[in-house]
């Protein structure tokens, strides 16, 4: 009899059962303890300070210097580089001074200011047909030697291996001083091999060399 009636009731049973499982674990979690929640949060972006920048000086360019040939009564005749409001005692100063044969420099300013790609001549006191003490360029000398009067005859050339000392004085612009360095320079050096070469005797530059290189020889 008992046997009949669980078998009829036994899914009742089950459901009972399985209600009480349920409602056992539901108590159980009920009883355990709350956990706290925990914020994880990211910093607070700080601000920062920046420095205001300094601003950067203007660059000033620089004066290209003045290019300036010095020739004639001087020490050391040269091209220099002289910076913008430089004058002609500056200059002078520069290649080495007067030399003992200059004509008095009181004739001219020495307080003009010189200018790029000029030439400033020193005459000697002995130097005859002297170019301008002042030119502009290569402008100058070519107008310079343009102003000679032109030679109706061909001239005997002098030969600079060989003339002497007054044959050589008879030269445009050399005096018995230049003429002296000429053989001095040809027995030191072995004499010239070309007429150019006469520019490497101190006291004859372009101008000089110009008006001398239609005369002069070398043999």
């Amino acid at each position: 009899m008992q046997s009949n009636w669980l078998d009829h009731n036994r899914h009742i049973i089950f459901i009972l059962l399985l209600m009480l499982v349920v409602a056992g674990m539901s108590l159980f979690y009920l009883q355990q303890p709350s956990q706290e929640v925990i914020d994880i949060r990211a910093p607070e972006a700080t601000a920062t300070v920046t420095d205001t920048p300094t601003p950067e000086p203007t660059a000033t360019s620089t004066p290209a210097p003045v290019r300036v040939y010095i020739t004639g009564a001087v020490e050391n005749p040269d091209v220099y580089f002289l910076p913008q409001g430089s004058i002609i005692k500056d200059i002078i100063a520069l290649a080495g001074g007067l030399t003992a044969d200059a004509v008095d420099i009181s004739q001219f300013n020495q307080a003009l200011e010189l200018q790029d790609q000029q030439h400033i001549h020193i005459p000697r006191r002995d130097e005859e047909n002297e170019p301008p003490v002042i030119q502009d360029g290569i402008k100058k000398v070519e107008e310079a030697n343009a102003d000679e009067p032109e030679q109706s005859t061909s001239p005997e050339l002098v030969d600079l291996n060989t003339a002497s000392l007054e044959t050589l004085d008879t030269l445009p612009s050399v005096g018995p001083a230049i003429a002296q360095r000429i053989i001095n320079y040809r027995e030191t050096q072995g004499g010239f091999k070309t007429i150019e070469q006469i520019t490497e005797v101190s006291g004859i530059g372009e101008v000089t060399f110009v008006k001398i290189k239609h005369l002069i020889t070398v043999e």
